[in-house]
């Protein structure tokens, strides 16, 4: 079966999520990215030579890496679930375009502020570009339930583990706006998310 190997807490989230909501089998095997290190001692660069997370490997042995790519390829393999629309079809375009948004002006907006090089007016000058991004996406979700149609799929997931990193940073962009509060209380009630949660020891 597949191995995802992920980091609790870290962006391995959102497959790990996509892999609970596909019914998928697979094994978790978690990462120490500190260390370049797995739970038996050995280097996880000899897995992912690029050195972070999330990684899965498929049961030929072939790696995927980048989590927008790896959740594509979870979906694919189910799709019955209605993870992803089919290939080639404008819901699918629509799909790559929130998950490719989600990666690069979401996930990768956290980085210079957690930053402890970045000064404090830096980082106040890209807290406030990355509040922006997500006004962006809570104004996307006006009148819906998820971001592709009504249905959930695996760019919700990842966004989802965005939001987590929100919160931390400032609580009060999701508590003040309804339909982001909404949407993300909507995603932590799902099975596959709660299972996901669970299994890497998150509240």
């Amino acid at each position: 079966m597949p191995k995802l190997y992920y980091t609790p807490g870290a962006c391995s989230l959102s497959p790990h999520i996509a892999l609970r909501e596909a019914d998928l089998p697979f094994e978790l095997v978690q990462v120490d990215l500190a260390e370049k290190k797995l739970k038996n001692g050995d280097s996880f660069l000899s897995v992912n030579p690029k050195g972070y997370v999330p990684a899965l490997v498929l049961d030929n042995g072939q790696l995927l890496t980048e989590g927008a790519i790896i959740v594509q390829w979870i979906a694919d393999q189910k799709p019955e679930r209605n993870l992803a629309p089919r290939q080639s079809t404008p819901e699918r375009y629509k799909l790559q375009e929130w998950l490719h948004f989600i990666a690069t002006e979401l996930h990768k907006g956290f980085g210079p502020i957690n930053n402890p090089k970045t000064n404090d007016e830096a980082k106040q000058f890209f807290k406030n570009r990355l509040l922006s991004r997500f006004e962006f996406l809570n104004r996307s979700l006006e009148g819906r339930k998820y971001l592709v149609g009504d249905t959930f799929t695996v760019a919700d997931g990842y966004a989802y583990y965005t939001l987590r990193n929100l919160r931390k940073l400032d609580a009060s962009v999701i508590e003040k706006s309804p339909d982001l509060k909404a949407y993300f209380e909507r995603l932590g009630e799902r099975s596959g998310v709660r299972a996901a949660l669970q299994a890497e020891g998150l509240s």
